[in-house]
């Protein structure tokens, strides 16, 4: 049986970093896209033989067709893509700038459309496929200082429920996983900083505890996997309870 070849956004740190690491611990062929090439080749080297990259830029839309292609032409198939390169910006609301607002749109909207639109066009090919996007659970609160961020996570989110809709006749089911707060060096530099905000978090998070990227990267794993054959079009939050602590 061929081995699953899964694409991992963002693969070389963080949350992506974990996820291609859970990917490659279970045999799939992993391919992480980054635009820092000296950090792709340093998680390639820590992930192994399984692992491959491609330093490539998201925000070049139109080179995203001529990516794919390139891809498939050399590994054969994609069966699995991960939504998880994006960015965020920490900045009161009134102060951000059209340009500001739009580059984030870009890289965490834009760059997955396109992205998911061509692989799709594989997966259809070969009637199956597993799409798992990462969104937030800043998507579900009012979160002061991150405008873009929090409507870039609600696009993601709704996007994934209307491709899971046309996607899923096709064999290519459709998932998001929307994390809490989870310690990665991103979020430390916010909460560190700033301990009446961290304090915040953990005492409405009834497990009393940030996550950790592997937290994460066993939920994708999960939806990506057959184990999930019969999940499609959901939203599964990853946050130790956080949305519901009180």
């Amino acid at each position: 049986m061929n081995k699953a070849i899964a694409l991992v956004t963002g693969g070389a740190s963080g949350l992506g970093l974990a996820t291609a690491k859970k990917f490659c611990d279970h045999d799939i062929t992993t391919i992480i896209i980054g635009r820092n090439e000296s950090k792709l080749a340093k998680a390639q080297e820590e992930l192994g033989p399984n692992c491959h990259y491609y330093a490539f830029d998201l925000n070049d839309l139109p080179n995203i067709p001529d990516l794919i292609n390139t891809i498939t032409t050399e590994h054969g198939k994609i069966d699995i893509l991960v939504n998880n390169a994006g960015i965020n910006m920490k900045k009161p609301f009134i102060e951000v700038t059209d340009e500001e607002f739009q580059q984030i749109i870009t890289t965490n909207v834009f760059a997955v459309f396109s992205l998911s639109r061509e692989i799709a066009k594989t997966m259809a090919s070969q009637k199956h496929g597993a799409i798992v996007n990462i969104s937030s659970m800043a998507s579900q609160y009012g979160i002061p200082k991150v405008i873009a961020y929090t409507a870039s996570k609600s696009a993601i989110e709704g996007m994934t429920k209307a491709m899971a809709v046309e996607l899923s006749p096709l064999g290519i089911r459709v998932n998001c996983v929307a994390p809490g707060f989870i310690a990665t060096e991103m979020s430390a530099k916010a909460l560190n900083g700033d301990p009446e905000r961290k304090q915040k978090v953990l005492s409405r998070t009834p497990m009393g505890a940030l996550g950790t990227p592997a937290n994460i990267a066993d939920a994708v794993y999960y939806l990506a996997s057959e184990s999930a054959s019969y999940i499609t079009g959901t939203i599964l939050p990853v946050d130790g309870g956080n949305a519901i602590g009180f």
